[in-house]
């Protein structure tokens, strides 16, 4: 036998959803089997129960129907070798796991040895570490798994190489970044120069709560050169074959990976959108279309995420809506071919300021009056949700809630936020790549100078530095946790640097209470950077 052919399932599993997950197991090891000649099928991290079922874990009941489930499908499955994560209970230990299946027996249960515990990781709340290195045999090949940040760890793959390891498969959760891709491929391919042993990479793909994780499996040579990888984002079955000779896989047709930067971004926030939504069950989505280019770019993502039959954008105007705004968010709902409503708010803000005039006596106006209008039409869209059962998309940016320009209760209502994580000067970057798919945006809303149109002649730099300056500042402080100091002797004006930080500062209450949104940073709000409420810190 000249080589050895293995199949990779960049799949999705959903978390929690064990009988689907076995089925899905089942399925396209069935597939990898009879339609590609695998000898064996290989699947992500926690395959069984998904990444990371959080809480869920502690629950002994929930162990037991992952064990139930991995016995029917190691009696489900035979004429093809199977790597499945999931998680175990021995004694008052738990491990994330992975058992390596052949013809109904578990020849090897590797558990894993190097716990992430940092950024949006948490595994030690939940697991205990192994101490083991494990290999099987197939046809002649000793193969050794290993799971996601063991190959980030030096130990595990050592510990591999001496008990006889001819070669290395790893199965991950790894979310997506920016910058994964690279970190990845340098990380592993310099694996692979440190042992002289071939790796394979296979990753989960999918969109969980405010995590993306994004496939792009590849493989590395002993030497660490690269192939691959797979297209980001993509569910695909992908064969590789193992030389045994060379000592080294082949990737056999796999599809051409997209390059861009702007286009993994995009298809993280298309990915993430449509998971979130399907899988809690929304029937479709609804969303303030103001004429700006945040909302713009929001209702060219749901489309592309869910169809524009489960897309509904509402136009909400007051007195300082401009004619610009109502044409071409008009022009943008045509053109997607969305549902679209016009609802008037005049009246309902008139009422509201008429029936806090006694309270207000005296007092001149000022933000509170153009809070109610957000509010109010904040109000409208949970009302149509309520009645139709759309999930409400908010749309605001990074930018908006690092600095706190938005309102709670308001433009802030909905239950998932595709662009939480997207700084406003990528915005209309990604604008500008939508559009060279196919026309989405209008080019006027890309280039009109942003405002929130609740007063006269309004601009929101007005209330902001101008963002390509806010951005700058921004991303040093949140991203890269840097000081004021340091930040001002980059260059920037000192009173401007101080006003950005205590903005960010003052308005932790607010994020705390915004929706969900798809992580595409290294420090995304919630789950990555975590600030109190409370706090002296100045």
């Amino acid at each position: 036998m000249a080589s050895i052919r293995i199949a990779l399932a960049q799949f999705d599993f959903p978390v929690a959803a064990i009988s689907e997950n076995a089925d899905r197991i089942v399925a396209l090891a069935e597939r990898a089997r009879d339609l590609i000649g695998a000898r064996l099928i290989v699947f992500p991290e926690l395959t069984l129960s998904g990444y990371l079922a959080e809480d869920l874990i502690l629950r002994p009941s929930f162990i037991r129907t992952c064990d139930d489930y991995l016995a029917q499908i190691a009696g489900r499955v035979h004429g093809i070798d199977l790597i499945v994560g999931h998680p175990v209970q021995e004694g008052d230990r738990r491990y994330n796991a992975l058992s390596w299946i052949r013809d109904g027996d578990v020849l090897v249960r590797y558990r894993k040895q190097a716990l992430p515990n940092y950024t949006v990781f948490d595994e030690k709340r939940y697991f205990t570490a192994g101490d083991q290195a494990a290999t099987v045999d197939l046809d002649g090949v000793r193969f050794a798994p290993l799971i996601c940040e063991d190959i980030w760890d030096p130990q595990p793959a050592q510990r591999a190489l001496q008990v006889g390891a001819d070669a290395l498969i790893v199965i991950n959760a790894s979310p997506f970044n920016p910058r994964n891709r690279i970190d990845r491929h340098t990380v592993v391919s310099w694996r692979a120069r440190e042992h002289a042993v071939p790796i394979a990479y296979v990753n989960l793909v999918a969109g969980q709560d405010d995590l993306v994780f994004d496939g792009g499996a590849f493989v590395v040579d002993r030497d660490g050169q690269i192939a691959g990888p797979a297209p980001a984002f993509e569910d695909h079955l992908l064969a590789l074959d193992y030389d045994i000779a060379a000592r080294r896989y082949l990737p056999v047709n796999w599809p051409v990976c997209e390059t861009s930067d702007d286009a993994r971004v995009y298809n993280a926030l298309v990915r993430g959108t449509r998971d979130y939504v399907q899988k809690n069950r929304f029937p479709g989505v609804l969303l303030g279309l103001s004429g700006g280019v945040d909302s713009a770019l929001t209702l060219a993502l749901a489309v592309d995420a869910l169809g524009p039959e489960q897309v509904t954008a509402v136009m909400m105007p007051t007195r300082y809506t401009s004619q610009l705004s109502l044409d071409e968010a008009a022009a943008q709902a045509r053109l997607l071919g969305v549902k679209y409503h016009v609802a008037q708010i005049e009246d309902a803000f008139n009422a509201m300021v008429n029936s806090l005039q006694p309270l207000f006596a005296g007092r001149t106006p000022d933000v509170t009056e153009e809070n109610l209008q957000a509010r109010i039409r904040g109000m409208i869209l949970m009302a149509l949700s309520n009645k139709f059962g759309g999930m409400v998309l908010s749309t605001g940016n990074k930018s908006e809630m690092a600095c706190g320009y938005a309102t709670l209760y308001g433009d802030m209502c909905g239950g998932f936020a595709p662009l939480k994580d997207v700084y406003k000067t990528e915005v209309w970057d990604l604008c500008r790549y939508r559009n060279s798919i196919s026309p989405a945006i209008p080019e006027v809303v890309i280039t009109r100078p942003p405002s929130a149109e609740l007063r006269e002649n309004q601009k929101d730099q007005d209330s902001l530095p101008p963002y390509e300056l806010l951005d700058e500042i921004l991303k040093r402080y949140i991203e890269l946790d840097r000081s004021r100091a340091e930040i001002v002797a980059e260059g920037f004006d000192a009173a401007i640097v101080e006003r950005v930080v205590r903005m960010v500062l003052r308005n932790e209450y607010k994020r705390r209470q915004s929706a969900p949104g798809p992580r595409i940073t290294q420090r995304a709000f919630g789950r990555d950077r975590r600030y109190p409420i409370t706090s002296g810190w100045r």
